[in-house]
Parts: structure tokens; sequence; C-alpha cells
């Protein structure tokens, strides 16, 4: 922290013992705490924060609830079983609800909701992350999830732009494309993101996908492209906000067929 000057922090879960982080390290008996702790992942932040000789942005992927990182957090469902009550309302306390336990722990980014158009049914990875394959109920309920999750204190994320529903590959293991026009992707793929752009979402998640009608240059993913991150988002589509990019431990493939990094968080 203080020698690279680190900017933000993500939460990830799991079980490796990690070195106690508490300033009383006789609290609860134990000598060493573990990732997926919330009060350890609190401590911890508290740390960090008071190192950073500015505030850092801290984030956690707590897309089925805090629970989905964190254990003794609430576990909620995907977004596809919340979309099917067709309720807004219970989109907007279930992100008001993991905002309140994302504070708790020192979280400021929730990394949700997914606003991708499931589709097409043998999506391997969004799937039941969506909300659904209409795009108006995908765009009702994720603003009011979005909603929600500002109105408990925390940053709210649209993922994964500008895109991710209509493909049949996990861009964990591949590099998928989607070649459909530009004035289909405008009426779907992109509907959602510019309604919670207008809304005032705060941060954009890119995709490491391939849209020729976006970016025609051969092999660039959306999360590596100036038309799509600055032309689109930024310029066209008014984004002002903060702007993270997928995973980029993922197994990508680039256009020359290289796998790089090991395989890591959706």
């Amino acid at each position: 922290m203080r020698d690279f000057h680190v900017g933000s922090v993500h939460v990830f879960g799991g079980s490796e013992p990690i070195p106690n982080a508490l300033l009383n390290p006789s609290y609860g008996g134990a000598s060493i705490g573990r990732k997926g702790d919330p009060f350890v992942a609190a401590s911890f932040f508290n740390h960090l924060q008071q190192a950073a000789k500015i505030p850092l942005l801290t984030t956690a992927d707590f897309e089925g609830g805090s629970a989905y990182i964190l254990n003794g957090g609430t576990r909620l469902p995907r977004a596809m079983a919340i979309g099917a009550t067709r309720d807004p309302q219970l989109a907007y306390k279930a992100g008001k609800l993991v905002a309140g336990e994302a504070r708790a722990v020192g979280v400021t980014i929730d990394f949700y909701p997914v606003v991708d158009v499931n589709n097409n049914p043998r999506n391997p990875i969004i799937n039941i992350r969506s909300f659904g394959e209409d795009v108006g109920l995908v765009t009702e309920m994720a603003k009011a999830y979005m909603k929600g999750i500002q109105d408990g204190g925390a940053l709210s994320t649209a993922k994964h732009f500008p895109g991710h529903g209509d493909t049949e590959t996990d861009t964990h293991i591949g590099l998928p494309t989607i070649a459909h026009p530009r004035d289909r992707l405008d009426k779907v793929e992109l509907a959602p993101y510019r309604a919670l752009i207008d809304a005032g979402v705060d941060v954009v998640m890119s995709t490491h996908i391939i849209l020729p009608a976006l970016d025609p240059t051969p092999g660039i993913p959306a999360t590596l492209s100036r038309p799509i991150l600055t032309g689109l988002l930024r310029n066209e589509l008014k984004f002002q906000g903060l702007v993270f990019t997928d995973s980029m431990s993922m197994w990508r493939s680039r256009s020359s067929g290289r796998r790089t990094g090991p395989r890591r968080w959706p």
C-alpha cells in the first residue's frame, strides 16, 4: 500500500489461512483469520485505509448476496429468480440489503447488477445471472436493484458491457464474438446499459467479447477497445463514472490462439 500506492482492493472468498489482521490477536482465541470471514475483512480494510494516502476503492462481487463471498452474510437468489417475480420492489430490497452488509465490512463498490439480456439459451456463463431474456424486464429490475444498492450507501455496477447475453462461449475459457449489426445491439444488448447510465449507475464493467459492429479491429475485445470504451461508453452514452474491466486473469483466447492467466472469478 505504501510502496506501490494501490488504489483499489477486491474481496475474494475462499478458505486459505491469512495473517491475522485484528488489532487484538487474542480476539476469539484465534491466531489466524480466513478469507471469507467478515470481521477479518472489515479489520483488514481498516488497516489498509489507514495506510492509504488517498481513500481506497474497495470492491466485492456480491452477486448472490454477501454470503457469496463472506461467511455469515445473507445469501440471495441469482437475478433470474428475482426477475421471475416481476416485482422491482423485491429487487430494490435485495440491493439495499446487500449494500448494507457490504458497507458493514468496508466494501464500497458492489460489482452488480448484471444487466445482460440472456437471449441465448446456450449461454454457459450468464444464464441465471441475468434477470431474464426480455429487454424491458431486465432494464426495470436492474434499475431497481441499482437504486437499492445506492440507497444502501454503496456504488452499483452495470456489467458486462456492452452485453454478454448472446454468447455460447464462457469468457473465462475463450474469447467469444457477437456479430450482430449495430441496430440490433442498440435494441437489445445496449438498451439496458443506456437506461442505467441515464438513471445514474456508478460503475460500468467491460467484458472480453469481440463486437465487430462496434470495433472492426481483428481480435480486440471490448475491454481493450477505444472505440467501445471511449467512443461508445464515454462519448456516445455520456457515462462519466468509473470503468472496471472484468477479471484480467481469465483464460482469454487472443487472436493468436494463446491463453493467458489462471481461471478466476466470474
